[in-house]
């Protein structure tokens, strides 16, 4: 992908997620793609959860959930990568507990705006919400142990560099627990890239074979990469886990 379609995509990706901000400040579920028609976006957290986070459970534009296999322990740090309006963040922050430290990567300056005010109605005072970019992390090397992510890494135009900065900010023995879509192995590319679009992909998915090795060359180790849901021809929402040697 040259240089001037990845920054199109991009901005097509921040065009969705303004556009979801503007759906929440006026009282509605955000879609996630055509295909979604009330808003669903593929949730898979418990109403309790969702009340912990005040208004941003309504806001998730995830394909399931990441802290279902992240296994957060107290006083662990937590980075949560397109943290969109906070939902996994503020529910990371409470998992690790006052010990520990959740932050929140957004390029979206409205998202950013509803996360950090999400963060204020819950008192969360162990949170940050930054601005940047997934494929640019602005964070020191080795300064997380758990990486999390919900349906972000797919909307990347460059996947590569994203697997390198999960390496890089991750501290030795910290692992990555995220949700995101993949393809099926051995699926025609053109059937993945028009079901890819269907499910507001913008950027395409990575089959799970090119998931796992894109993975490892990066660095990581102990990498897992489960579907757990179809939601078009040959896509499927999947738990992706990975470890820092």
């Amino acid at each position: 992908m040259t240089t001037d379609e990845s920054t199109g995509a991009r901005e097509r990706v921040r065009a969705r997620y303004v556009a979801a901000a503007g759906q929440v400040r006026a009282g509605q579920a955000p879609r996630c793609s055509e295909s979604d028609l009330v808003g669903t976006c593929g949730q898979a957290y418990d109403p309790t959860e969702l009340a912990e986070a005040a208004g941003a459970g309504a806001a998730s534009l995830g394909c399931g959930n990441p802290l279902a296999v992240a296994e957060l322990v107290a006083g662990e740090t937590v980075l949560d990568l397109g943290s969109g309006a906070g939902l996994d963040v503020l529910l990371s922050a409470r998992r690790v507990g006052p010990t520990g430290f959740a932050y929140g990567l957004d390029m979206t300056d409205e998202m950013l705006d509803l996360a950090r005010g999400h963060a204020a109605e819950v008192g969360a005072t162990n949170v940050e919400f930054l601005r940047g970019h997934i494929e640019a992390i602005p964070l020191p090397d080795a300064s997380v142990d758990v990486v999390i992510s919900n349906c972000v890494i797919n909307l990347s135009a460059d996947k590569p560099a994203v697997f390198a900065e999960i390496a890089r900010v991750l501290r030795s023995g910290g692992r990555m627990g995220v949700s995101d879509l993949v393809a099926e192995d051995d699926v025609d590319p053109a059937v993945v890239t028009a079901a890819a679009a269907s499910v507001g992909a913008i950027s395409g998915v990575l089959s799970r074979r090119n998931y796992h090795a894109q993975l490892e060359d990066a660095g990581l180790s102990a990498v897992s990469v489960t579907a757990t849901q179809e939601v078009a021809s040959g896509v499927s929402s999947a738990i992706v886990r990975a470890s820092r040697p």
